[in-house]
């Protein structure tokens, strides 16, 4: 096996994983998971999109969080903006990345964003180039690229062209999403390699989701691929609100717990990534879905 000797992990739990959450989160509770998620040593940490409150209440107050987390230097805080009006209030707020989306599924892309694939990266070209000229990073993202719940098998192809029309519009990192969680590890290996025709794999990230219980075995089939940034969230939150039963994103605690057996550095201190996902699990009322803090809990009762 070919493995990286490092990996960084890109949280997505303060975002991706809480635009899901029927009970508001209030900005101060989203600042203290930042905040913890920070001390535990995250070097990226989504922390909200500028995107309309009447399509997204949760993340309407994205600026106040911005405002109020701590900074820790050589960290970064992205949010995603859709359009130039997203754009422009995340650079009010002092955002300093930021991120656009993708699908490399046509009936996904109308249902999630209501245009076609060419039209979406149509609109997102100028929030690159504004990102660009006010020295702003953009990632990007492409969803369903395992599949699909309404074109079902995704052809990796189709995944290729729309991550390298990304890297093309100046994406530093480019960010696959098996949306639906319905992959398996050697067709997330089929898809890697075509899409590293396109992007070099040290600006592919993997984002993939548990649906199936398949997202650890797919991380690593792709690492041994070359890759070597992993999206995750922080107790597991998050689901799909375009896939019934989607369980959501693989959970951080899980994927450092695999990372730190393999003796793969991340710099995330692993105690304080567990109190961070028991944090916003207190809060929400529920137990973390993820199954090292679940098993660390029957331990110590």
């Amino acid at each position: 096996m070919r493995l990286p000797k490092r990996v960084r992990m890109f949280e997505v739990g303060a975002r991706d994983g809480l635009q899901n959450e029927a009970v508001t989160v209030p900005a101060e509770v989203k600042i203290g998971l930042i905040d913890r998620l920070s001390a535990a040593g995250l070097s990226a940490i989504e922390s909200g999109s500028f995107v309309s409150p009447k399509w997204v209440p949760q993340m309407a107050d994205t600026a106040a969080v911005l405002a109020g987390i701590a900074r820790r230097p050589g960290t970064s805080y992205p949010v995603l903006t859709p359009n130039m009006q997203g754009f422009e209030a995340a650079r009010a707020a002092g955002a300093e990345e930021v991120a656009i989306f993708a699908a490399a599924s046509e009936a996904f892309s109308h249902k999630n964003i209501n245009c076609s694939i060419a039209a979406s990266l149509e609109r997102f070209a100028p929030v690159a180039a504004a990102a660009r000229g006010n020295g702003i990073r953009v990632r990007g993202y492409v969803s369903c690229v395992l599949g699909c719940p309404y074109e079902g098998e995704i052809a990796p192809a189709k995944v290729a062209d729309v991550a390298g029309r990304l890297l093309e519009m100046g994406c530093y990192e480019v960010s696959l999403g098996d949306t639906v969680g319905v992959g398996t590890p050697l067709k997330a290996q089929a898809m890697i390699e075509a899409v590293a025709a396109a992007v070099p794999r040290e600006k592919i990230g993997l984002h993939f989701h548990d649906t199936y219980g398949q997202a650890l075995a797919n991380i690593l089939a792709c690492l041994e691929r070359g890759v070597a940034v992993v999206d995750s969230s922080v107790a597991g939150l998050g689901g799909c609100p375009y896939a019934k039963g989607a369980s959501g994103n693989v959970a951080s605690e899980d994927v450092l717990y695999m990372l730190d057996g393999m003796g793969i550095a991340t710099g995330v201190d692993f105690d304080k990534l567990v109190a961070a996902g028991r944090f916003i699990s207190d809060f929400l009322g529920r137990p973390p879905v993820s199954r090292v803090s679940q098993a660390l809990a029957g331990k110590a009762a």
